[in-house]
C-alpha cells in the first residue's frame, strides 16, 4: 500500500482547514443561477469533487455543509464518519473495503448534518474523495464550535471534545 506521503505528493494535496489534506479535482463549468437556489447566497457550480487524505493521527473536525456530500473510499485504512442526526442521535458509518463488517465504498452525508471523520488506524491514513452538488462554496461551510455543539448535544460532550478544533 502506498504511503500517505506518496498520495500527498502525487495528488498534489495541500493542508485542509478542518484537518488532513485535499485538492479539488473537478469543478463543473455549468452554473446554477442564484434564482434557482433559494437557500443559498449566490450561484453555484453544478458539482465539485475533491481528493481528501487524513493521516491516522488526525481528524476532520465537526462541520456541516448546505449540500449533500458523497464520500468515496479509495485507499488506506477504514474511515469512520461520525454524523449527528437532526434529533441528536450520533451514528458512525464506516468507509472501507471490508464489506463483511458493514463497511461501504460510499456514503452520503446529508446537508445540514454535523459530522466529523477519523481513520480507524492511527498508524495509517485514509484516502477518500468527496463530491457535492450544488458544488462547494466556502459560504456553505460551517466549522463546529465546541460550546455551541455541546449546548445543542450535551449527551455527546466527551465525544465532541475529541473532534473539534481548538
Amino acid at each position: 500500500m502506498p504511503s500517505a506521503k506518496y498520495w500527498i505528493e502525487h495528488l498534489h494535496l495541500e493542508p485542509h482547514p478542518e484537518g488532513g489534506y485535499f485538492r479539488e479535482s473537478y469543478r463543473s463549468q455549468g452554473i446554477i443561477p442564484a434564482s434557482g437556489l433559494p437557500t443559498y447566497i449566490g450561484s453555484r457550480n453544478y458539482a465539485t469533487c475533491i481528493y481528501y487524505l487524513l493521516p491516522g493521527n488526525e481528524f476532520s473536525a465537526f462541520h456541516r455543509l448546505k449540500s449533500d456530500e458523497v464520500w468515496h473510499f479509495y485507499d488506506g485504512c477504514s474511515l469512520n464518519l461520525h454524523i449527528v442526526l437532526p434529533e441528536g442521535t450520533l451514528i458512525t458509518k464506516v468507509l472501507g473495503k471490508i464489506f463483511e463488517t458493514g463497511e461501504s465504498l460510499q456514503h452520503v452525508v446529508p446537508a445540514y448534518h454535523w459530522f466529523a471523520a477519523k481513520p480507524t488506524d492511527s498508524d495509517s491514513y485514509s484516502l477518500a474523495g468527496c463530491t457535492m452538488s450544488p458544488g462547494f462554496d466556502v459560504k456553505d461551510f460551517e466549522l463546529g464550535i465546541f460550546e455551541e455543539l455541546t449546548k445543542q448535544y450535551p449527551q455527546h460532550t466527551d465525544f465532541i471534545r475529541l473532534l473539534v478544533k481548538a
